[in-house]
């Protein structure tokens, strides 16, 4: 469907003018080329093209708008013409001739002459013949996209071929290149907004842009386009490209892409680490608890240790968890933290709340880490409740080669503000609800078989009955819980209609729920499918968002193969793992969630897994039962695995288990429901899976699912290939299923619009990286397509019908994805308007989140038609698959809603099911296939062969002979056309080195259809040149000859390695597609010949290097190969008969000088076992090259001799063909034999090719002065007057003295003036200040900047995005506004440094931490000396995934300089030019020299635990050379964050001894130490390097104090030598504090106090000053290394790639041959200060009355209070009890004293206890300073009962209350809004403060007040001023006043008899009272009963 519109011309035109058309239709518009200087009559001529989705009603409009076109200021509207399209629409094509009207709708005499007509929507879809006025970009379709766009290719002079030459046959082709290219072409017109996508010339026209809006003036930067672009008038800013694809990637209409990965990534193991560090909870609910944290992930539980009687224990500990398993099941594990309280040995502990979450959100968080966050704890057995506390914990997950940045950890006075650092992912809210999961399970079909045939056998023989052999059920695994239906016994269509109930917190922290098919047997379970539904997937959280709904819809499961075997060794893909490679089943559920609202009484609170009955659904519920028709047609089979053997190969091609002939059903997966019938299972017929149909409307038809068995010929060593020639087997198979074609549908658009902007994406990256012009027209173009593209989609998924079947997820799903992509268009037309030169990498980076997101959209959740398999079977065995997503295949009539391969020719490799295809195994392809697939409706079947290639005969069965739409059994093909094939091999670079040298023998092999040939064998290398042409005769291809000319067929290459035994071993493939040219086309340019194009080569999943080639295709015509180009160019004699590449493909090629500097080597590994001794460096490029002098022993000197050679050789002219260079060390032994140590490639020469400087831009204006301005920290308003230092302006700029100046001398001034004014109590004394104050200060300056950085990028951000939003109303304006936010931004960045002006906190000298290492600051140090790692070969087979670390056998050092000859002369002719050193002058000597080496290790950070206990005890431990300092003494016990603070001195010997290593160790009493985690640093290069690494510039020169200059170079001294070194002229000092140095001056400060305060004249800070700028320097400037800490991780050789802690430390080294320097900075860890605490409790009051009394019944308490500081509770103390109190008023005048070690810096406490009677030593811990008091009921006989508690922080605590009254909640709740104070600042606080604890609601509530004394003293002062503990001496307090009520019943006797007797126990006492009277009686009885028997007996 499309409209399309000539414009022809518009007439009446007044004045002269350049002008330009608008037509716009459906929002869409286009504009014309510019006509110039037209007067009366605009002659356009031009056609546009608007492929329409939907049919165009009748009273849409048309317009046209006509302007005069300006280059400067806005166009000028001349007239609009529109037009209702009711009789286009009827009549199809209309001419028009009518006026224009102006802006008052009133006629001007300017007419507009138009012809339109339209096409409408009917079967037969993009066969329109479009050539009568579709302009084409040229006749012949040229060499694919392979011309760089050079910009006058943008230009309408470039037009060609406008004018169609006559010919049927060209003619077909031009429709046939629109039409081309994989991707709808159709589309594309629309796509380029006008630019049609001449891919196939890399010629573009210019787009008529739709952002060029009227009121906009076009101006032209001159520079970007050339003079011809100028003439049209286009704004480079806003030119877009369409694609210009590689090569690999265009593929026409007929073939599809083929897929280059080919190893199954999933299911593979891989290393993960889970660490969790639990650093504290609070507010936990429940009264003095013992709390401990257990921390769970997936089965491992640890725990952390108890806390006694806290609410808010501080753990602080570390957990590690290591796994080996693959992404899929870690990510589903379950991370679990609980608390428990009061557990022990004997007793497993009460749940107080626990918090979970899976691996896999951790893993998506940024940096796969959250650090510092609070868990909410809830408990799961009861939903009613509310929180139970917090948890504060850090959880980082881990892979290989993640690395983690970890925050920098100092101290952490960040506020403990919960709720904004909740750990939860973002966008989760907090206030999270409990939620019920209803997953609803109904019925499964087509189920396998999962027993053994046997017994039902023998009981089919007894009984005569036959069961199915499968039993099963349906589990559910969600959020760690489990739940299963019931079995359903021997059915392979089980019906269970139960729902399983999950209650989980919403939104739930676990992405995944498990729905596992299982069969349940005696002895154990097995899976037969699973399948994993993400939640991500089914809900959306936005704020038109909607929870997470799932059908009720059919889920397919894959698995194994449905063979049934005892061990089945796939069945790891039945569990999920991996890729299914057999349809196993499927089953009908739904899932729906409901939110609970927890306070209705009614609620079941526990959260145990139920499992009840469920309504079954109706039979139509899933969609109308259709009949699907799936056909293929297998072209080709080629390059079949030799191992397979040459028994007869079939394939079998199955969609669910129809078509599945060896292991599917007997019965069918589907009843067929007849109409009207109700498909019970008795009436409906069982459809046997080959058995007959009842009479269809094309006689009988039987599926043929397989094609027949053949068997295969020889290719050559390593493959077959079956002989089909023109025999074209077919096969084809009915299917039922649930018609719901629309999801897949939509899903194809999406997956279209993806492709697209992938396709552009690479586009993009290619021309970045290949250096084209302008990557950025491309960018743009690329968002054309894509905002069109997301337009589209909206207007065709919005005409979705409304059928029943659409269950609630297709609507809402339907709603967010037009939404989404309704928002991404808009963003993508804002985008484009913003890309620029510039802006270019942070704009490709946002559109990479657009790919992801479309990916992530298009993917359906909802199954519904199964995935199609094809099997190659070899004697009936199953050998390897391929599997085909049915919605790549399925038909639509819409283009865009087609599946990307449907009806196309697809290429596929088949690979080995499961495990068997990981690793080598699965690189071997088991068959290339070229399969041909169509799957639609059966109705719709009747173009189902249009895809194929033209030219065949349909052969079918016997019945369907002469019925027309019945699918053939194989196609015979009549039309062949014959070709040759020319491969030229040129070079191939970076491969695999697969011999144990370090090397491999490469050779390649090309595979055309049937036939193979190889390029020679080169020995030893990774870069071959083979400049080899192969020869390929006779390739025959069958169809028609011009589709041959646009979709040839697939060049494999594969790369192999010669072994001298045994095969060739595989190195890596890749695809290519030829450039054909029929045999009545001129072999001319631009398409001929030729050019070498690069190929990326894979192995596995894995790049192997690329391959330079070029390859053509040309047919020989009726004349036979004379017609065909000569192969000129002479026969290689030297190489035997090798044509080499012809001369117009090869490279030109020019003459180069490599000069090499040999250093030394280092670290050279044994070879062999034996020592290297007598090491040589060889060095290769393009066949030439040099060696260097031999090192005559590598243990005495490992440096060269001869330090530069050079070598000459021809390089291409393009530095992108440069070969790589290789590096080679031999060593060579006696008897003239050399053995191999290593190799490196060096891939590419750019960065050593040396570029002469230009003359123009350099030069750094030498004649006036520049003022280099230096104000520390400049105040945001002098950024306007700020001037930008360019290299030739001589602006001078005023420079202050520096602020820390001034404020040294207010101190001194201070100090001085004898305490005349009051010293500002934060200002710390000189004395007082140390390193560690440095060090502080300067980690709060860099988390400042860090801070800043992330809030200037969110800025940025947020911008963009508002800007986002606006850009789709305000694009108009865009151009001037964006100029100046441009400017803001400058300044901002600017300023940012300046902002924290820190409140009158005084200068401290800061220096700098780097939170990485200083290499990757300093880019390694290799500003003249490069590093060059050298590898070893491979040994065994299992080095494929051997890191490249590992590989590692030495380094060479050295550097490179490659130019063209010959130099120029102003080098030689420069001063002290030595001709020897070549490009290398100025460089040091490389004899050994002498250096002291000081290492200060500052601390370290996470630290992998080494014990059991989750502790280690770490020491340092130094080795350099032959030194190796164990630091064992100072271990320091149980820490992972230890503070060392140690220098060592060592002396070395460069380049001997220059690997420093320093590690961390555990100290163990027993056995060996180990290694914690260890880094290494090279000090050879750092001692070397011009950033002058052997001693950081500090910030300030300063002679005594805590900031000593440290080097015994004073700052002039280095100054001058670095002058003289870079032959600069300077330093200059001159009179007012100025230096000149070159052209730059620099003012400062000169003078300086030394420690008696006396000041003198110095130029030390001038000279600092110039070498803190010393990069401003023009000609020898770099940056120099500032005084620094720099940040290591440490790694573990047994655990590569993963982070093992860091450690903080730095190196000076000083020459011995130079003046000693002072003595090492002193960094030991700063001693805590002992303080002592006295805490006076005055009085209780208000404390809640607990006891009734025991005599008087009335209400009192006996109370006590009970106090500590936190981490001493077994040093708690009591006061004395105050008894009977009866209004809650106790008084105590009771004093605890509490000494305790603090750190002032780091406001926390330091305790050294043993933690356990067995530990060996003291662990010191460090915990806030927190006070506890407690205040308590005492019993005589039971346990004391807890009244409540507060805590005290003593560095913030609320001020107490002046009395009781005043006393309050808030003061705990609500301290944000107090004012706090700090006990260290304030030594003495006196108040009231509350008593609080959890009533049964768990509301907070006040139970009691506490009036307290709180004085702080340190040791000293406590000495001279002692207190006595309690009210002892001395300093007594004096005893409480306790009114006497309290010991009433002394006083009282009879009132408390009466009231025991009256009250209490009356009762009591008159119940014993009547049972003491009984006794008597009975007594009584008792003994006077004998008597009065006898009296009565005897008659007495």
């Amino acid at each position: 469907m499309a409209l399309l519109l000539q414009l022809r011309t518009v007439t009446g035109l007044r004045g002269k003018a350049d002008r330009i058309a608008k037509a716009v239709f459906r929002g869409l518009s286009f504009y014309t080329r510019v006509l110039e200087n037209c007067e009366d009559e605009a002659r356009f001529d031009e056609t546009f093209r608007w492929p329409v989705a939907s049919n165009i009603d009748g009273n849409e409009i048309l317009e046209i708008q006509v302007f005069n076109y300006s280059k400067v200021f806005t166009n000028r509207l001349i007239g609009t013409f529109q037009m209702v399209l009711q009789k286009v629409v009827e009549e199809g094509q209309v001419e028009v001739t009518d006026t224009l009207i102006d802006d008052n709708n009133s006629a001007i005499q300017t007419s507009i002459s138009i012809e339109i007509r339209y096409q409408a929507l009917d079967g037969t879809v993009g066969a329109w013949n479009d050539k009568e006025f579709l302009e084409t970009p040229s006749v012949h379709s040229e060499g694919e996209g392979r011309y760089p766009l050079e910009t006058d290719s943008l230009l309408s002079s470039h037009r060609q071929g406008l004018d169609i030459s006559p010919g049927k046959s060209t003619q077909q082709s031009t429709e046939r290149s629109f039409r081309s290219k994989g991707k709808e072409k159709t589309k594309e017109h629309k796509a380029g907004k006008g630019v049609f996508s001449a891919m196939k010339l890399g010629k573009t026209r210019p787009s008529k842009d739709d952002h060029r809006k009227q009121d906009e003036p076009a101006v032209l930067e001159a520079e970007d386009l050339d003079r011809k672009a100028l003439l049209q008038g286009l704004e480079p800013d806003t030119i877009s490209l369409a694609s210009v694809t590689a090569v690999t990637t265009n593929v026409s209409n007929k073939r599809s892409k083929p897929d280059i990965k080919m190893e199954p990534s999933a299911g593979r193991p891989m290393d993960y680490q889970v660490s969790i560090t639990i650093i504290e909870a609070r507010q936990l609910v429940g009264l003095n608890m013992d709390p401990m944290v257990c921390v769970e992930v997936g089965e491992e539980k640890k725990y952390t240790s108890m806390k006694e009687s806290t609410n808010c224990p501080y753990y602080n500990e570390y957990f590690v968890f290591d796994f080996h398993v693959p992404p899929d099941v870690m990510f589903d594990k379950i991370i679990k933290l609980s608390v428990i309280h009061s557990k022990n040995l004997l007793r497993s502990g009460t749940l107080v709340g626990s918090f979970k979450m899976d691996v896999g959100t951790v893993y998506t968080q940024p940096e796969h880490q959250f650090y510092h966050k609070w868990a909410i704890l809830s408990d799961p057995e009861d939903l009613t409740a509310g929180l139970k506390g917090y948890l504060k914990c850090d959880i980082a997950v881990v892979g290989k080669g993640d690395n983690i940045k970890t925050p920098h950890k100092a101290n952490e006075t960040e506020e403990d503000d919960i709720e904004g650092n909740l750990l939860l992912p973002d966008g989760v809210p907090p206030e999270r609800q409990w939620a019920r999961f209803y997953i609803k399970i109904y019925r499964a079909e087509g189920l396998p078989r999962m027993n053994t045939s046997i017994m039902a056998n023998v009981k089919k023989a007894l009984i005569g009955e036959n069961k199915d052999l499968v039993d099963p059920y349906v589990q559910v695994v969600f959020a760690g819980q489990k739940g299963k239906t019931s079995i359903q016994k021997s059915s392979y269509e089980p019906l269970w209609n139960e729902q399983i109930i999950f209650t989980e917190m919403f939104p739930p922290l676990c992405k995944r729920i498990k729905i596992q098919i299982r069969d349940s047997d005696k002895v154990n379970d097995v899976a037969i499918g699973t399948h994993f539904i993400d939640l991500r997937k089914i809900s959306n959280e936005g704020d038109k968002g909607f929870l997470p709904t799932f059908g009720p819809a059919w889920v397919n499961m894959y698995g194994s193969t449905r063979n049934y075997t005892l061990m089945d060794e796939h069945q790891e893909l039945n569990e999920g793992l991996g890729e299914g490679v057999s349809f196993r089943a499927r089953l009908l559920m739904s899932l729906a969630v409901e939110i609970l609202d927890t306070t209705n009484p009614e609620i079941n609170s526990s959260t145990e897994v139920q499992v009840e009955q469920a309504t079954s659904v109706a039979d139509n519920c899933t969609g109308k039962m259709e009949e699907f028709f799936l056909f293929g047609a297998f072209l080709e089979a080629t390059m079949i695995d030799r191992k397979i053997g040459d028994k007869p190969i079939n394939f079998e091609v199955t969609i669910g288990n129809y078509g599945n002939q060896m292991d599917g059903m007997s019965k069918p997966i589907l009843q067929r429901k007849k109409e009207g019938g109700d498909g019970n299972e008795e009436e409906s017929e069982l459809l046997q899976n080959s058995s007959e149909d009842e009479g269809d409307e094309d006689g009988e038809m039987v599926s043929v699912s397989s094609s027949q068995p053949m068997k295969p010929l020889v290719t050559d060593r390593n493959y077959f290939h079956l002989p089909y020639f023109e025999r074209k087997p077919c096969i084809y198979i009915k299917s039922w299923w649930q018609d719901q074609r629309r999801r897949l549908y939509n899903a194809n658009i999406m997956d279209k619009i993806a492709d697209k902007l992938e396709e552009g994406l690479n586009d993009v990256q290619e021309m970045i990286k290949t250096e084209k012009p302008h990557p950025e027209r491309r960018l743009r173009g690329v968002l054309e397509e894509l905002s069109s593209g997301c337009l589209h989609f909206v207007t065709l998924a919005d005409k979705d019908q409304h059928h029943s079947s659409r269950t609630r997820l297709d609507r809402e799903r339907l709603k967010s994805c037009m939404r989404e992509l309704e928002n991404m268009g808009q963003q993508a037309t804002t985008l484009r308007s913003q890309v620029k030169k510039n802006t270019m990498k942070d704009k490709l980076k946002l559109v990479q989140n657009f790919l992801q997101k479309l990916r992530f959209l298009a993917d359906e959740p909802q199954h519904t038609i199964p995935d199609i398999f094809i099997w190659m079977m070899s004697n009936n065995k199953r050998i390897a698959y391929a599997r085909v997503p049915s919605k790549d295949i399925l038909y639509s009539i819409v283009d865009e809603e087609m599946g990307k391969d449907c009806a196309k020719v697809k290429t596929i490799f088949l690979k080995l099911p499961g495990k068997r295809g990981f690793g080598p195994a699965g690189w071997t392809v088991q068959a290339k296939m070229e399969i041909y697939l169509w799957l639609g409706l059966n109705k719709q079947r009747k173009d189902f062969l249009s895809g194929l290639p033209c030219g065949f005969e349909e052969k079918k069965t016997a019945r369907g002979q002469n019925l027309p739409s019945f699918p053939p059994i194989s196609l015979l093909y009549t039309k062949k056309q014959v070709f040759q094939l020319r491969a030229h091999m040129y070079q191939a670079r970076s491969l695999f080195a697969a011999d144990s040298s370090g090397l491999s023998d490469p050779f390649a092999r090309v595979f055309f259809i049937s036939q193979s040939q190889c390029t020679e064998v080169l020995n030893e290398t990774l870069c071959p040149t083979w400049d080899q042409l192969l020869v390929f005769d006779n390739v025959e291809l069958y169809g028609e000859a011009h589709e041959m000319r646009d979709d040839p067929p697939i060049i494999v290459i594969e790369i192999y390695d010669q072994d001298t035994v045994g095969k060739a071993d595989f190195m890596g493939r890749t695809f290519a597609k030829p450039v054909v040219k029929m045999s009545d086309e001129q072999y001319c340019p631009p398409r001929f010949p030729p050019q070498l194009e690069y190929y990326q080569i894979y192995r596995g999943n894995s790049t192997a290097g690329d391959l330079l080639a070029a390859f053509e295709l040309l047919q020989i015509g009726p004349g036979g190969k004379s017609d065909l180009p000569p192969i000129d160019g002479p026969m290689d004699m030297d190489r035997g008969p090798i044509l080499p590449v012809p001369l117009g493909i090869r490279p030109v090629l020019s003459k180069y000088r490599v000069e090499v500097l040999f250093w030394g080597l280092r670290d050279l590994k044994r070879v062999n076992l034996a020592q290297v001794d007598r090491p040589r460096v060889d060095i290769e490029c393009a066949g030439k090259g040099v060696q260097s002098a031999l090192i005559q022993n590598y243990k005495k000197n490992p440096n060269f001799s001869t330090l530069v050679k050079w070598f000459e050789v021809d390089l291409p002219e393009n530095e992108l063909l440069h070969p790589p260079l290789n590096i080679r060390v031999v060593d060579c032994r006696a008897f003239g034999r050399y053995t191999l140590v290593g190799s490196h490639a060096v891939s590419s020469l750019r960065k050593f090719i040396y570029r002469p400087p230009d003359k123009k831009a350099q030069h750094w204006n030498m004649t006036g002065e520049i003022v280099v301005n230096m104000e520390p920290e400049v105040p945001i308003k002098k950024m306007e007057t700020m001037v930008k230092l360019e290299a030739n302006s001589d602006a001078v700029v005023k420079l202050d003295v520096s602020e820390e100046e001034k404020e040294r001398k207010k101190k001194k001034k201070k100090g001085g003036g004898g305490g005349g004014e009051e010293v500002e109590e934060e200002e710390p004394d000189d004395s007082m200040l140390d390193w560690w104050s440095k060090y502080f200060a300067s980690i709060e300056t860099m988390k400042e900047q860090l801070r800043q950085q992330e809030a200037a990028a969110a800025e940025a951000e947020e911008k963009e995005e508002m800007e986002m939003a606006e850009g789709s109303k305000a694009q108009a304006k865009n151009k001037e506004k964006s100029k100046a936010p441009k400017d803001d931004k400058k300044k901002k960045q600017q300023s940012a440094p300046e902002l924290p002006e820190k409140k009158n906190k005084p200068r401290i000298d800061e220096l700098k931490v780097f939170n990485k290492e200083l290499e990757t600051e300093f880019d390694n140090f290799e500003d003249w000396l490069h590093t060059f790692n050298l590898l070893r070969g491979k040994i065994g087979d299992n080095d494929d995934n051997a890191t490249e670390e590992e590989r590692i056998v030495g380094r060479f050092k050295g550097s490179i300089c490659v130019y063209k000859m010959p130099l120029p002369d102003d080098i030689t002719k420069e001063a002290g030019y030595d001709p020897s050193f070549g490009m290398f002058q100025g460089i040091p000597s490389n004899d050994p020299i002498n250096v002291l080496v000081r290492v200060y290790v500052v601390r370290a950070t996470d630290l992998h635990p080494a014990d059991i206990n989750g502790k280690a005890d770490p020491y340092i431990a130094i080795k350099l050379g032959k030194t190796d300092i164990k630091d064992k003494e100072n271990y320091i016990s149980k820490q992972l964050n230890p503070v060392f603070g140690k220098s060592f001195d060592i002396e070395a010997t460069f380049p001997m001894e220059s690997m420093l290593t320093v590690a961390v160790y555990d100290w163990d009493l027993v056995g060996t130490d180990d290694l914690i985690g260890e880094t290494k640093i090279d000090l050879e290069n750092r001692y070397y390097s011009k950033h002058r690494a052997t001693c950081g510039v500090s910030h300030t020169y300063s002679i005594h104090g805590y900031n000593t200059w440290r080097d015994p170079m004073k700052p002039s001294q280095i100054l001058s030598k670095l002058c003289k070194d870079g032959k600069v002229d300077g330093p200059h000092y001159g009179p007012g504090g100025r230096v000149k140095v070159a052209n730059r001056v620099f003012t400062g400060p000169t003078e300086i106090e030394d420690e008696n305060g006396q000041k003198k004249q110095t130029d030390e800070h001038l000279a600092l000053a110039v070498l803190r700028h010393w990069e401003d320097i023009p000609w020898a400037g770099c940056k120099l290394v500032p005084e620094h800490v720099e940040t290591r991780p440490l790694l573990n050789p047994d655990k590569p790639g993963i982070e093992q802690g860091r450690l903080e430390m730095w190196v000076d080294m000083f020459p011995m041959d130079m003046p000693a320097p002072g003595p090492a900075i002193d960094i030991s860890p700063r001693k805590p200060k002992k303080y002592e605490l006295r805490v006076i409790v005055w009085n209780t009051d208000e404390v809640i009355l607990e006891d009734d009394d025991y005599f008087t019944g009335e209400k009192s308490s006996d109370i006590f209070v009970r106090g500590w500081l936190k981490g001493q509770q077994e040093d708690k103390q009591d006061t004395d009890v105050h008894y009977h109190s009866l209004t809650g008023e106790g008084n105590f005048n009771w004093r605890y004293i509490f000494p305790f070690d603090y750190l002032m810096a780091e406001e926390k406490i330091v305790i050294s206890k043993k933690e356990s009677m067995f530990s060996w030593d003291e662990t010191e811990y460090k915990i806030p300073a927190r006070l506890t008091l407690q205040v308590w009921d005492a019993d005589h006989f039971s346990a004391d009962d807890f009244l409540g508690a507060i805590e005290l922080d003593l560095n913030r605590f609320p001020r107490g209350a002046k009395t009781s009254k005043q006393c309050s909640l808030e003061m705990v709740t609500n301290e944000a809004e107090l004012p706090m104070i700090s006990i260290f600042k304030q030594k003495r606080v006196k108040g009231w403060w509350p008593f609080v604890a959890r009533d049964e609601n768990d509301e907070l509530e006040v139970t009691g007040k506490v009036e307290a004394e709180l004085h702080l003293l340190t040791a000293e002062e406590a000495e001279k001023s002692p207190a006595g503990l309690a009210r002892n001496e001395p300093d007594p307090l004096e005893k409480p006043n306790r009114p006497d009520t309290s010991f009433i019943w002394f006083l009282n006797p009879l009132k408390s008899i009466k009231y025991l007797i009256c009250t209490r126990y009356k009762w009591l006492i008159i119940k014993i009272v009547l049972a003491l009277l009984l006794l008597v009686m009975v007594a009584l009885f008792l003994y006077s009963m004998p008597g009065y028997m006898v009296k009565k007996l005897l008659g007495a």
